[in-house]
């Protein structure tokens, strides 16, 4: 098992950002039901889901391990890819947020992710009241919950994978929220890469020219501020073939103000890519 370190080993000062990280408030900021708007279908949130559930419907995305890369205190990422896989491992550099997936596995979180899941039951034909099943196949495929540092060349532990690599990752709001620069931007990336196998799939959501963000009660996070030509640079030099770019513009008109008071974004991207 990696040393789980209060630190970042490439993050530097943004390590103290992260000190009082308050999942259970930053859920409530960015994933209560008054921001999401779940019962719009133009809200930014059905965007992402609609997204993550055409990516895994296509066909090409398939394989025995889909590894989601910084999850957070979030599931929303892996609702529709845990149906097309056997195993799911989430990960999380921060032990409060890894504490947060547990107490969901074992019905113990105060998040209701309900609404998520019948939402991801609709987008994929079925009854949302077909959610309990979706919840039960979830915590029955979620293998493991595993600290993860993406700065380091080896962001898992050595054994925490199959030689082989995993067959697809997914990753939402993580690189650039933990990246000071374009430089860790796109070293992060690479270093993700070399968890996924060659001809294994990247299913990347991110901010885009993004300062901040609130992560607790007067917890001001910064964020990497990349744009979309950057994302596209660091694919590419990465090793990664770009299959898709989508942008969710972000104004006073597409997010609730609620969210717009916590957030300064231009847009949301969602990428869908292949490893070399």
């Amino acid at each position: 098992m990696m040393e789980d370190k209060g630190t970042p080993s490439a993050a530097g000062a943004e390590a103290s950002d992260y000190n009082e990280f308050d999942p259970a408030e930053y859920l409530q900021c960015f994933y209560s039901a008054e921001v999401t708007c779940l019962e719009e279908e133009d809200s930014f949130m059905c965007w992402i889901l609609s997204r993550l559930h055409r990516a895994f419907s296509e066909g090409d995305v398939r394989g025995d391990l889909l590894v989601d890369v910084g999850s957070g205190p979030t599931l929303h990422q892996v609702l529709s890819g845990c149906e097309l896989f056997n195993k799911v491992i989430l990960t999380d550099f921060l032990e409060v947020n890894r504490k947060e997936l547990k107490l969901w596995l074992h019905g113990g979180s105060k998040m209701d992710w309900t609404s998520y899941l019948k939402r991801v039951c609709e987008l994929e034909g079925r009854s949302p009241s077909e959610w309990t099943q979706k919840a039960a196949r979830l915590r029955q495929v979620v293998t493991d919950i595993l600290p993860i540092d993406v700065h380091r060349p080896q962001p898992l532990a050595h054994d925490a994978l199959p030689s082989a690599g995993a067959d697809c990752l997914v990753s939402s709001f993580c690189l650039e929220a933990a990246s000071p620069d374009l430089a860790s931007f796109s070293r992060a990336l690479g270093h993700i890469g070399g968890l996924l196998r060659p001809g294994g799939h990247l299913l990347l959501i991110g901010a885009l020219e993004h300062s901040y963000y609130i992560g607790g009660a007067g917890v001001r996070i910064p964020v990497f501020a990349v744009n979309e030509a950057q994302v596209c640079d660091s694919l590419k030099q990465n090793g990664f073939t770009l299959i898709r770019l989508e942008v969710f513009q972000v104004s006073a008109e597409t997010i609730p103000d609620k969210l717009s008071a916590v957030v300064d974004a231009k847009g949301i991207c969602f990428v869908k890519a292949r490893r070399n």
